[in-house]
């Protein structure tokens, strides 16, 4: 609330004494654990809620809704959403608010052409340092992706699908290459939503089986060429190239 003018004035000709550690005025404000974990947490559901399917592409985040769900003030939303921004999740629109991004076609295209990039890198690497540790967790992960898939639970498998390729990621050890794909993912997941295409669940969890069992072979070229077709079936069946019709054709459908 904006203080009034007399407020203002006595601030002004009597200014509190500086005690040690407060911060020169015109500083900005010092951040804490419990604001930065609070920011996480907001991103962390916004993230969530994106990725399961819960929140569509171009839905407006007002900064005071989401301040009240969380019990927090509106600074420390904001730095939640501007961080979403940073990651390509939310658009942040002057005079209008934060929305949940709307990918183009362009940006779709360009998603998939990283991830095929980083993730057949990705198992060729890992193919020379699986352990059996790790194929038994990747098997009790296809595992919970069946389960989920079988059970018609979209939130669960929609998540479950998408984690699969961090899983991959995290097994080489490399937080930054782990941290870059679960971005992608996020990213994926809008991408999604923006061009539902007829591609099934089923599909993609007997692509994910057929590369653990690669990767158990220690069969680089198979692992590879696996997940490159996995990753051109999932772009392919997103309606990135839809059939214009005429108006007459429209509207006679």
């Amino acid at each position: 609330m904006a203080r009034s003018r007399t407020n203002l004035k006595v601030i002004e000709a009597v200014p509190p004494p500086r005690r040690a550690g407060t911060l020169r005025e015109g500083a900005p404000p010092r951040t804490t654990p419990v604001h930065e974990d609070t920011t996480r947490r907001i991103v962390e559901s916004i993230t969530t809620a994106i990725v399961e399917r819960r929140l569509m592409p171009g839905t407006k985040l007002a900064e005071q809704q989401i301040a009240d769900i969380f019990k927090v003030s509106r600074t420390l939303v904001r730095q939640a959403l501007n961080q979403l921004s940073r990651d390509h999740l939310v658009t942040l629109e002057p005079a209008r608010g934060a929305f949940v991004a709307q990918p183009s076609v362009q940006e779709a295209r360009q998603v998939f052409e990283v991830r095929a990039m980083v993730e057949a890198a990705m198992v060729r690497q890992l193919c020379a340092r699986i352990t059996p540790v790790q194929i038994a967790e990747l098997r009790r992960h296809l595992r919970d992706e069946s389960e989920a898939v079988a059970r018609t639970d979209v939130s669960g498998r929609t998540r479950l699908l998408g984690d699969f390729h961090v899983v991959l990621a995290r097994m080489l050890g490399n937080e930054v290459l782990t941290q870059l794909l679960a971005d992608l993912l996020s990213r994926c997941s809008l991408i999604a939503l923006m061009y539902q295409s007829s591609h099934s669940a089923e599909h993609s969890q007997d692509e994910h089986v057929a590369i653990v069992d690669a990767l158990e072979r220690r069969d680089v070229r198979a692992a590879v060429k696996l997940m490159e077709s996995h990753l051109g079936n999932v772009e392919r069946n997103l309606r990135l190239n839809p059939r214009v019709q005429d108006l007459a054709q429209a509207l006679m459908n």
